[in-house]
């Protein structure tokens, strides 16, 4: 699992990277303007982007044919690698569904705001996670809701 979250924060990274140069949205300026919502946008386009391309390629490698591997603890040990390369990829196909969630928001004009408190989520929190949906005041709370339903 902490192989799945650090490829999610390597790619976007990445997407990041790629925009490097450009407007870096500061807490100087005024919360969620237009040049804040575009930086997003940018950035979550690039992110769903790397990680299309990152699905294609390891799709590509899957088509080129079965392992054919000749010792057992060699095969064994790719197959391995195939299986968490597939389980990344699975969690990245979920994150681009909230991706495209973040991109409407932005279109709405809801992003950058809490879902459950409509308080700033803030720019530190958005620049670390753009898929962010609430404060993190509003997230810890729901997570001790679902910790202690989950121990009932």
């Amino acid at each position: 699992m902490a192989s799945g979250l650090a490829d999610e924060i390597d790619v976007l990274v990445k997407a990041r990277r790629s925009l490097a140069g450009d407007y870096v949205p500061s807490d100087g300026d005024e919360y969620m303007n237009a040049e804040q919502l575009d930086y997003f946008r940018r950035l979550l386009q690039q992110w769903k982007k790397l990680i299309l391309s990152a699905a294609a390629d390891t799709l590509s490698q899957l088509q080129e044919g079965p392992l054919r591997e000749p010792d057992l603890n060699d095969r064994a040990s790719s197959e391995t690698d195939w299986g968490i390369e597939l389980r990344t990829r699975d969690r990245q196909r979920k994150l681009i569904s909230k991706i495209d969630s973040a991109l409407r928001r932005i279109e709405e004009g809801e992003y950058g705001f809490c879902e459950v408190t409509g308080e700033p989520i803030g720019l530190g929190r958005l620049i670390a996670r753009p898929i962010a949906t609430m404060t993190v005041e509003a997230q810890e709370a729901h997570e001790r809701r679902e910790r202690v339903s989950r121990d009932d």
